[in-house]
């Protein structure tokens, strides 16, 4: 019986060969049927568009901002440790005037120097940014060598590190 093959009724065996495949529907295109709907896909592919440009320009345009507030999370590391606390603080005023070059015309910001400077932090950043202590720092600092910026307590270089991100972050250009 080995290697052959069942005896099938002649009737089944033309019912089989009778039997046809399922008939599927054509595709359905994925393309839009009206020109309405053609018209509101292509506003939409522009708004994405022109929302991706904006984004990708706001992008640009900050990208001074990242550097700076990367700069200053290095500062921020040198910090705590006695011995290059006054090497960051002096870092300090010279990243602000960086920060503001980046952004304002030269003639505008080189020249500045003490309560012109905080005045000129402070328009630029809407409102005070820099109390008291924080603003007699920024003024003298940049005059100060490393090794008296050393002496500063670790509490207040916080406090100027705080000002002085808060003045990257916030600040901004009145047309």
């Amino acid at each position: 019986m080995e290697g052959t093959t069942p005896a099938v009724d002649p009737g089944l065996a033309a019912a089989l060969r009778g039997l046809a495949d399922i008939a599927l529907p054509p595709h359905v295109s994925m393309l839009p049927q009206t020109w309405a709907w053609a018209v509101l896909g292509a506003l939409l592919t522009l708004a994405l568009a022109f929302a991706l440009w904006r984004w990708y320009r706001y992008r640009q345009l900050n990208r001074y901002r990242r550097e700076a507030l990367g700069e200053l999370r290095e500062i921020e590391g040198r910090i705590g440790a006695a011995q290059t606390r006054g090497h960051a603080l002096a870092a300090l005023p010279a990243l602000l005037k960086r920060t503001a070059l980046a952004v304002w015309p030269r003639e505008a910001v080189a020249n500045l120097s003490g309560s012109g400077w905080i005045d000129f932090l402070n328009a630029h950043s809407g409102g005070p940014v820099f109390p008291a202590a924080a603003a007699h720092f920024f003024e003298e600092a940049e005059y100060r060598g490393p090794a008296a910026l050393a002496s500063v307590p670790e509490a207040e270089a916080k406090a100027h590190l705080a000002a002085a991100r808060h003045w990257i972050e916030a600040h901004h250009v009145r047309p």
